[in-house]
């Protein structure tokens, strides 16, 4: 495995923002394990998920776009940081854009958007914490789509869960690309996670021993659009 997905799994522990346990997801899914992006709090922690995220767009995707968007709530930090970290390591200044769940009706930035507007011609990645179901992408990719004449590059998140999306059989990754027509990545994979932590101590503790390695296996049978783990 690359060092920079063993360094991130890593991070994300450390955080606190990937856990282990019994967990109720946005989907209804009781899950063993969570990832949650408002884990991460302080600035240099922030720095840093920027920097993963910038990292991970500029080897899948290039230089070749113009706005990074983070839908409400979880990805409005996500694309300020990277954004910010795209312009330290690449010198080149792209913008944030965000949704807003309830429209503002006053003010000069009022609207359905928070940050830079969408503009015809512009180039958008989209940026997420996760994508369960997709469902997320569902509500958010017709506001995009609706707002301006604009391409979408595609859709980086930090975990691939490897789960099926709401049509019950492909990953919510690959049923993105099918329904909207843009790839989609993830800087890791549940895969990765599990080879990287299943019976390896990290810092005196074992996150994945063989009672949780055997929990995430039943919820593959369940729900896994890949289970080679």
């Amino acid at each position: 495995m690359e060092a920079y997905k063993q360094e991130f799994i890593e991070f994300m522990v450390d955080c606190k923002a990937l856990k282990f346990g019994d967990f109720t997801l946005k989907s209804g899914r009781k899950s063993p394990f969570f990832m949650n992006a408002g884990a991460y709090v302080t600035g240099s922690q922030l720095m840093k998920l920027g920097e993963c995220y910038a990292k991970a767009i500029h080897d899948t995707y290039g230089d070749d776009f113009d706005v990074l968007f983070g839908p409400a709530y979880k990805g409005i930090p996500i694309s300020v940081v990277t954004a910010v970290a795209y312009s330290q390591l690449y010198g080149k200044e792209v913008r944030y854009c965000s949704d807003r769940k309830e429209e503002k009706d006053h003010g000069a930035d009022k609207g359905s958007f928070l940050g830079s507007k969408l503009q015809d011609g512009d180039r958008v990645i989209m940026i997420e914490d996760v994508t369960t179901s997709g469902k997320s992408m569902e509500e958010t990719v017709p506001k995009v789509r609706g707002a301006a004449n604009v391409e979408i590059v595609g859709l980086m998140v930090s975990l691939n869960r490897m789960e099926v999306g709401l049509g019950g059989q492909k990953s919510a990754l690959e049923e993105i690309t099918e329904k909207y027509g843009f790839p989609t990545n993830a800087i890791v994979s549940m895969a990765d996670v599990t080879e990287h932590l299943y019976n390896k101590p990290y810092k005196g503790e074992i996150y994945i021993n063989d009672d949780m390695k055997n929990a995430i296996d039943e919820y593959y049978k369940l729900y896994g659009a890949n289970q080679n783990l």
